[in-house]
């Protein structure tokens, strides 16, 4: 897991590594440190599953245990559910695995019909999971969420997750008033087109209200990534143990986590942030020479 992740990272110091974009990190830091601007975006965008916390184990498991009720001799190793991922939904990952069952037609039409109801357990199994304190913000998440509300920054959500399962999530992981920190909340029962659509992304951005080039995205998968970067967000890439070999060579900032005192980034990481961990200054400096170096409006005055 290590050597993938030294893959990923590796791409991201040539990406921004450039003359422009370099100057314009330390431009933006000079300007953050000496008090003379202010932040360059007022939202951060966040994805759910695998983003805010690895939920996919868990929700291997409900998928698993939700089989078993329904008489269903299926299981899903950690193999054929990575390979199951690549599908955004988990109704639509339920038809791409039916599809492929070597079964007669009309077993495959029995159990396609059933789809909704093994989702809707699976759904009910994996919050009961959650509540029974199986998962954990992922390190970096709490302080970054807490840095953004002290700042007046604007909290929101674009998942292709249930609402169910976000509230369940986000209660278990930071309380039941958790959820009024976010200013929009959009999920996958929202849009009509999932990622690597940007619909999801720009439904929040239009409940912010806020200019694409003014807020930024939080990403765990390439899809996820696809989809914000059409939303025309600069998206800072967290890959997951289950995304680790996924090419995010298009987002703007890849590291392996967000940081915390306690888990601080390695070395070469803390090198090219700035910092043990990615803050909102190291965000304002890497947004900032970003959009510098695309020509866009980048005042911080």
């Amino acid at each position: 897991m290590k050597t993938t992740h030294e893959r990923v990272t590796a791409k991201t110091v040539s990406h921004t590594a450039t003359p422009e974009c370099a100057a314009g990190v330390e431009d933006a830091s000079a300007r953050i440190l000496a008090g003379r601007g202010e932040l360059g975006f007022e939202a951060l965008i966040f994805d759910v599953d695998g983003t805010l916390a690895e939920t996919e184990e868990i929700r291997r498991q409900a998928f698993n245990e939700a089989f078993r009720a329904y008489g269903l001799d299926w299981s899903w190793s950690p193999e054929l559910y990575l390979e199951l991922l690549q599908v955004i939904g988990g109704k639509q990952r339920l038809d791409a695995y039916i599809a492929g069952l070597q079964v007669t037609a009309r077993e495959k039409e029995r159990v396609m019909r059933l789809v909704p109801e093994i989702h809707g357990t699976k759904n009910r199994l994996y919050q009961q999971f959650v509540e029974l304190g199986l998962l954990r913000p992922r390190a970096g998440v709490r302080r970054l969420l807490i840095e953004a509300r002290t700042a007046g920054i604007h909290l929101a959500v674009a998942s292709t997750t249930s609402p169910e399962n976000f509230d369940s999530l986000i209660t278990a992981s930071f309380g039941p008033e958790a959820l009024r920190w976010f200013s929009a909340i959009v999920t996958g029962d929202v849009v009509l087109r999932q990622k690597p659509s940007p619909d999801v992304y720009n439904v929040a951005l239009a409940k912010l209200g806020v200019p694409a080039q003014r807020a930024i995205a939080f990403e765990d998968s390439a899809i996820g990534v696809q989809a914000a970067k059409a939303a025309g967000l600069f998206t800072v890439a967290t890959p997951s143990v289950w995304t680790t070999a996924q090419d995010f060579a298009a987002a703007d900032l890849i590291l392996p986590s967000l940081g915390d005192p306690e888990e601080p980034l390695d070395p070469a990481d803390e090198r090219r942030i700035g910092a043990k961990y990615l803050g909102l200054e190291q965000l304002a400096a890497f947004h900032f020479a970003v959009l510098r170096a695309a020509g866009g409006s980048v005042s911080t005055e």
